[in-house]
């Protein structure tokens, strides 16, 4: 780390992290992120928590879908948990610092940091020509998304690193350019038992709402029997479960199925494998199903609610827009200022 630039403990602990608002939520974004959102809440420490919808215009959006799933993924945090009184809970556009910011950091970001962003590399692929700036310059927004509230960690899964990596370059820069301790470095948060959760017809697969199979996820929509039907039908091995982490290795959906046991029921692995080692899938299935149904279901049945008066999801979401506003224009104004901006 640079000499002279703060370390997270100088600043107030705050933590933010975002979601693209890309439609059908599932059990990866429960595990993953939702929940461990949730269960974070009472930790003393301000949440902040977006719908980050301009990320998502950096492809084209059918804006009807757009805002359904805005509003859906709002519906899901809070669905799941999320308590928009205890946490800030928004949709970034309702917020114009975040753009302000990122022009900022666009002019100080280097074209050689983005060009590495392996993101980029993926999304664009071999047609980066077609590609739009707004994807090429995506870094720069999620780290202003990040700085604009002074964010000292973010909770993120292994595929974002490399963002939360920049976000740290690009505020070690402008605090070394202009001579500054403004701008924490931020910590990316990594932990829990199934951030990652791999696709139920595939284990060597991340769960994900582009696999054409519905039958490789569960959705945050479906009801208590498909998500039972779903487990029943998940694909396994003919080997009965281990008593130990180790006889997992090289079987990814043994251990898939394992993982998710173990976060819906708040274990370990070496727990959960302490109580079924042993068992057969015909045995493991019907126990992981049953727990699914009792953690989800409540969860789907609070987001038909939700989504049927999307004038309550809306208000919420202003709120929560009226509160990141009230965090973010000090910082805002202060960043302006120390780049010498006449503010009136």
């Amino acid at each position: 780390m640079t000499e002279g630039v703060q370390t997270p403990s100088a600043f107030t602990p705050r933590v933010f992290s975002g979601i693209q608002p890309s439609g059908n939520l599932h059990l990866g974004n429960y595990l993953g992120a939702l929940k461990r959102f949730a269960d974070s809440q009472d930790s003393g420490v301000q949440s902040i928590f977006c719908m980050v919808d301009m990320h998502a215009i950096t492809v084209w959006q059918d804006p009807a879908d757009l805002r359904r799933a805005t509003r859906e993924l709002a519906a899901g945090f809070i669905a799941s948990g999320v308590d928009p009184d205890k946490s800030v809970l928004f949709n970034q556009s309702q917020v114009s610092a975040h753009a302000e910011l990122a022009w900022i950091f666009n002019c100080v970001a280097r074209m050689g940091w983005m060009k590495r962003m392996t993101q980029w590399k993926d999304k664009a692929g071999k047609n980066q020509e077609n590609a739009s700036l707004g994807l090429f310059a995506y870094p720069a927004l999620m780290a202003a998304d990040i700085l604009t509230y002074h964010a000292t960690h973010v909770p993120v899964g292994e595929d974002q690193k490399q963002h939360i990596e920049l976000t740290r370059d690009i505020a070690i820069k402008f605090n070394n350019d202009f001579g500054v301790d403004f701008f924490p470095i931020t910590e990316p948060v990594i932990e829990g038992t199934a951030t990652r959760v791999m696709s139920l017809r595939d284990g060597s697969k991340k769960m994900s709402k582009s696999d054409p199979s519905d039958a490789s996820r569960i959705n945050l929509t479906d009801d208590a029997d498909m998500i039972a039907k779903k487990i029943r039908k998940a694909k396994t091995d003919p080997e009965a479960l281990p008593s130990e982490a180790e006889g997992l290795e090289d079987r990814p959906e043994a251990r898939n199925l394992v993982n998710i046991y173990a976060a819906l029921n708040n274990q370990t692995v070496a727990e959960v494998l302490a109580e079924a080692g042993g068992r057969q899938f015909s045995e493991f299935k019907p126990m992981l199903a049953d727990l699914a149904v009792a953690k989800l279901s409540p969860i789907s049945t609070e987001m038909s609610r939700l989504m049927g008066d999307v004038g309550e999801i809306d208000r919420i979401l202003a709120h929560g827009a009226g509160r990141a506003r009230a965090i973010a224009a000090p910082i805002l104004e202060r960043a302006y200022d120390i780049v010498g901006m006449v503010r009136g």
